[in-house]
């Protein structure tokens, strides 16, 4: 049986010691491409479109700058004693061709391209892009799943109306995914909101929307471990699609995104809860709004890459 078509033996990324980190193909993590293995358990894609975007632009930039900076990642993960590569396989399926001047027809687009690209089985994991393509791509997951229990990482709400009388924003996707019923009410929260809102209606109506919210004020309260066992009691044994916008991170550790706030979480932080979703069923995620331009030594799409990393350690194996 050729390498690869056992599941126990899955191709993994590019051996260190015959081609160096910098040279080669810039897959993620150095990964085969889709079109290079029989079939894969996990795809992380690119999705690279920004017309959502209501501050800087540059996100659609953001899938090759993170496959770049995920050049050190290594096959073993000591943190959660876990080989994610070498338990399913997994495979970079490429960017998705996105028409930049039509939002409704790229909202479309990402929609079917998802559909097409998860098939029956496959569990998708997108580097974006902005966060207006979390609303599709929800759409692809409440198919299979049902509604979900959506983590959301970020520095915003992302549960406003409309921008400029426009519904389809990178501001607006978990209020129209709550209203298209793609959310589990009971079980969703925001991870790391902070900064000025415009009313405190805006909260008001987060909660009522089904999302509870873990602020960034609360980790410099509450010991990391409690915070971890607060998102885990709210997800409880639903399937959990997780949606994480890299401003979640306070811009000393991400200054490559959009809309930067201050006082946000550290690296460390991030990675800590994400390894605390061991153990759940998390069906998906995407990591948005990486935008390259406002980068600087490839802080930001480290930062990004090593969230794709951890996010693959904690995917359960096998169907659920």
């Amino acid at each position: 049986m050729p390498e690869g078509d056992d599941v126990t033996n899955p191709i993994g990324p590019v051996d260190a010691t015959r081609v160096p980190r910098y040279g080669g193909d810039t897959t993620f993590a150095r990964l085969p491409r889709l079109t290079d293995v029989p079939d894969a358990d996990v795809v992380v894609w690119g999705v690279p479109f920004d017309s959502g975007v209501s501050y800087r632009p540059g996100a659609r930039f953001g899938p090759n700058h993170v496959r770049q900076s995920s050049r050190l990642l290594r096959p073993y993960n000591p943190a959660l004693d876990v080989e994610p590569f070498g338990r399913v396989q997994v495979a970079d399926g490429g960017d998705l061709g996105v028409n930049p001047f039509d939002l409704d027809e790229a909202i479309a687009t990402v929609e079917s391209g998802a559909r097409e690209l998860s098939g029956t089985r496959r569990r998708l994991l997108t580097v974006g892009g902005d966060h207006t393509i979390a609303l599709p791509l929800l759409r692809v997951q409440h198919e299979r799943h049902g509604p979900v229990a959506v983590l959301h990482f970020d520095a915003h709400l992302d549960t406003w109306d409309t921008y400029f009388g426009a519904p389809h924003t990178h501001g607006t996707p978990f209020r129209r995914a709550a209203e298209e019923g793609l959310i589990d009410f009971a079980h969703s929260a925001h991870v790391g909101i902070r900064g000025p809102l415009y009313a405190r209606l805006d909260l008001d109506e987060s909660e009522k929307l089904g999302f509870a919210a873990v602020h960034c004020r609360d980790f410099a309260r509450q010991p990391l471990d409690e915070i971890i066992e607060r998102v885990r009691t709210r997800l409880g044994d639903r399937p959990v699609y997780v949606s994480l916008d890299i401003d979640v991170l306070d811009p000393a550790f991400a200054p490559g995104t959009g809309t930067p706030e201050a006082g946000g979480l550290s690296s460390m932080q991030l990675l800590e809860v994400l390894r605390g979703l061991d153990g759940l069923n998390v069906v998906g995620a995407d990591v948005v709004e990486v935008s390259p331009a406002y980068d600087h030594a490839e802080i930001t799409g480290i930062a990004a890459a090593h969230v794709v990393y951890e996010l693959l350690s904690v995917l359960p194996v096998g169907g659920r």
